[in-house]
């Protein structure tokens, strides 16, 4: 009977899990023998005889028979008067099989063996959700919001595995509740201790790659290759498309009619602004198309300090910037090059460093931070944008434009 308690403790794993017969009948087996060398001090005299889908469970020890007096190992040998007790015709040297029962291994012991058998199931079952998962990195998957932490959003799949969006991996202005579909990319699965932890990402250029492949068919099919991804979640994100197929046009067919093909994936990032750019291995083109809608004038690179120096007109600064400097940091990002704006035809300016004896240094950096350096940079801009576009009081923006004006209306 004790034997068939045990064994539906594991039916019930099984029926739940899908483990396959083989893996079954080894994890059975495992935790049978782990418990046999506990027992006798080793299990390879013992044979097990497992029958998952009826419960049958038999254990067999086989000892060589000695005279009496003779047993130096208990465990492989049995004494000639304990051999005819099981059956009266053994001689010497003869192989004796006995079976033991899970009584003989003690309460103690089969207590434990149930454990180990819950442990090692549950084990061998994430194990499997590792695999699962480690494949799935990169690729997009949606679960459903089951509780909101603080720090993290805890999500269950139709199998009920849990995956973890954490804060910093959501998008500003997601708001999710309770039973929404969340749509991600497996970013990362780690085994802490043995349980899988599997993080969701909706910030990661993967993401967005990702919803390419999904959205346009030119991507899917390979016609379109993306080449190169950056963002900045939720605010831009700039896309660089190749084709090797001259009949196709990378951005029309990533962008669509008015917009049309990509403005699920604008919607699915939460309004972030996309430019979709024909990649180009011309360094200086290619300069030029990241800094878009900006319109350049010039560009000079230094290939070896991976840096670029571009000209435009007074009235393009502000467009290649970008809002809080959005639009020069992801063509950065997307070239490689460390970009500097120049405005083209203005001979004299000044950097805002220049002014340190006036103008206090935490001051100067709120302005570095939407890519304003210099004394005209500052000046061409609208004040009420200034007060907007930054993290200074008015009265603070007032008095930096009074200064920078003095200088150059002397």
């Amino acid at each position: 009977m004790e034997n068939l308690a045990l064994i539906e403790s594991f039916s019930e794993f099984k029926d739940d899990k899908f483990i396959d017969r083989v893996t079954l009948m080894a994890i059975l087996e495992d935790v049978f023998r782990n418990a046999l060398k506990k027992k006798f001090g080793s299990d390879e005299n013992f044979d097990i005889i497992i029958n998952p889908d009826k419960g049958d469970l038999e254990i067999w020890r086989n000892r060589i028979v000695v005279e009496d007096g003779m047993v130096e190992e208990p465990n492989e040998e049995i004494s000639l008067s304990e051999a005819r007790k099981i059956e009266p015709d053994f001689e010497v040297g003869e192989d004796v099989s006995e079976e033991v029962k899970l009584m003989d291994l003690g309460r103690r012991a089969i207590l434990a063996l149930r454990q180990n058998l819950i442990s090692k199931i549950h084990e061998h079952d994430n194990t499997t959700i590792y695999k699962q998962f480690k494949d799935l990195e990169g690729e997009i998957y949606t679960a459903e919001v089951h509780h909101i932490r603080h720090k993290a959003i805890i999500l269950l799949d139709d199998e009920g595995n849990e995956i973890i969006l954490p804060k910093d991996r959501q998008i500003p202005s997601d708001f999710f509740r309770k039973g929404d579909n969340v749509r991600g990319v497996i970013e990362s699965v780690e085994l802490k201790g043995n349980k899988p932890a599997i993080i969701m990402s909706r910030t990661s250029p993967v993401f967005l790659e990702q919803l390419f492949f999904q959205e346009i068919p030119e991507v899917f099919d390979g016609l379109i290759t993306i080449k190169k991804a950056v963002r900045i979640p939720g605010e831009k994100a700039k896309v660089a498309v190749d084709s090797y197929d001259d009949r196709i046009d990378p951005v029309g067919a990533c962008v669509g009619m008015k917009g049309s093909r990509i403005h699920g994936i604008v919607r699915e990032l939460g309004n972030e602004n996309i430019d979709v750019i024909n990649w180009t291995n011309n360094s200086q083109l290619m300069v030029t198309r990241a800094l878009s809608p900006a319109r350049v004038s010039s560009v000079k690179l230094n290939d070896e300090k991976k840096t670029a120096q571009v000209y435009l007109k007074p009235e393009e600064v502000s467009k290649a910037i970008g809002r809080g400097g959005h639009n020069i940091r992801l063509a950065g990002q997307l070239t490689g090059y460390e970009i500097d704006v120049f405005r083209e035809g203005v001979e004299e300016d000044v950097e805002l460093t220049e002014f340190s004896d006036e103008i206090e240094a935490w001051v100067i950096e709120e302005f570095k931070k939407i890519g304003l350096d210099t004394a005209r940079s500052v000046l061409e801009q609208d004040v009420n944008d200034l007060i907007k576009r930054t993290d200074l009081e008015e009265e603070t923006v007032q008095e930096v434009v009074r200064i920078l004006k003095e200088e150059f209306e002397d």
